[in-house]
């Protein structure tokens, strides 16, 4: 990863964020979401590998346009949020050149680690009209709901069942760089 940006902390702006999720239901159409409540850190090293990208997810922050369906994925058949109230994610690693590369890392959920690997694009960098240093990127990547306890479901009379496997995470996020 070669992104020139100021070696230090940068904080995740949530106003200026959004990290959300696609999902099959009933095998014809995709439900989409997004978590509201977040936390995250992008620790710019003076070398690639001295930086790294850690974040919080609130599991009660879901939010899918639904409240019954929101509840229920909140409850104990989906992300049980009164035992795991937060999912997380530490970088390992970064790879590629340019704006585009790959960040692999350890996402958790229910307590389930395991590994995972965004696709990332740098948006560039700016000075907002407050003086304020920020920085953009997107990412995605595809995970097996199944692989993190997250296996209920329903079959359907015509066959196949209610939720699909593939989750797509898609994150667009900002980060601020507190003033010295």
């Amino acid at each position: 990863m070669s992104i020139d940006l100021t070696p230090g902390t940068w904080n995740l702006d949530l106003a200026h964020t959004e990290i959300g999720f696609a999902v099959r239901h009933a095998g014809i159409s995709k439900v989409r979401g997004q978590f509201t409540d977040a936390e995250a850190t992008l620790v710019i090293g003076d070398t690639p590998t001295g930086s790294s990208v850690t974040a919080t997810v609130k599991t009660a922050s879901f939010d899918s346009n639904d409240e019954n369906r929101d509840a229920h994925v909140k409850g104990t058949d989906f992300f049980d949020v009164e035992q795991f109230p937060t999912m997380t994610f530490a970088s390992v690693n970064a790879q590629g050149s340019g704006e585009e590369f790959k960040l692999a890392g350890d996402l958790t959920i229910k307590g389930i680690t395991k590994p995972v690997t965004f696709d990332v694009e740098f948006g560039g960098m700016a000075i907002d009209p407050f003086g304020a240093t920020r920085a953009g990127f997107s990412a995605t990547t595809q995970i097996s709901r199944k692989e993190f306890g997250l296996t209920w479901n329903a079959m359907l009379d015509a066959g196949g069942v209610l939720v699909g496997d593939k989750v797509t995470i898609v994150i667009d996020s900002a980060f601020v760089l507190p003033a010295s």
